[in-house]
């Protein structure tokens, strides 16, 4: 198990080192979110992360099951729940322990923010990963 918390450290969450993808994604969305040039996030089953304090201290920005969660008291964006809600992206940045996966591409670059040159190697789609 790996363990993540926002920046006040009010809420924690862990997670198993299962991630199924994980990707670097750079939609005006994420970029909103995090304030960032785009957001480095892995994918698990929702059921494979557990708050382990200040549960209460959750704020969800959209829907329960589409929404993305942030620390009520610091604003740092923990996850996103996603496919239905049976999924979650979880913010690489939030971890606390190193996981086992990288990024393995970029995508939605066709709306990544102007004033950043992707650098490294991976592969880049313009939309989802498997879309040009």
């Amino acid at each position: 198990m790996l363990a993540g918390k926002c920046l006040c450290g009010a809420v924690q969450y862990a997670v198993a080192d299962e991630f199924a993808y994980a990707l670097n994604c750079h939609c005006g969305n994420c970029r909103r979110a995090t304030g960032s040039a785009f957001k480095p996030f892995a994918g698990i089953e929702r059921s494979k992360l557990s708050i382990t304090q200040g549960a209460d201290a959750l704020m969800v920005y959209g829907a329960p099951d589409a929404g993305d969660m942030h620390c009520g008291r610091c604003g740092s964006l923990l996850y996103s729940v996603v496919r239905e809600g049976r999924f979650v992206h979880v913010t690489l940045g939030t971890l606390v322990d190193a996981p086992s996966v990288r990024p393995t591409a970029h995508i939605f670059v066709g709306s990544k923010a102007p004033w950043f040159t992707i650098t490294d190697d991976l592969p880049q789609h313009q939309g989802h990963a498997g879309e040009g």
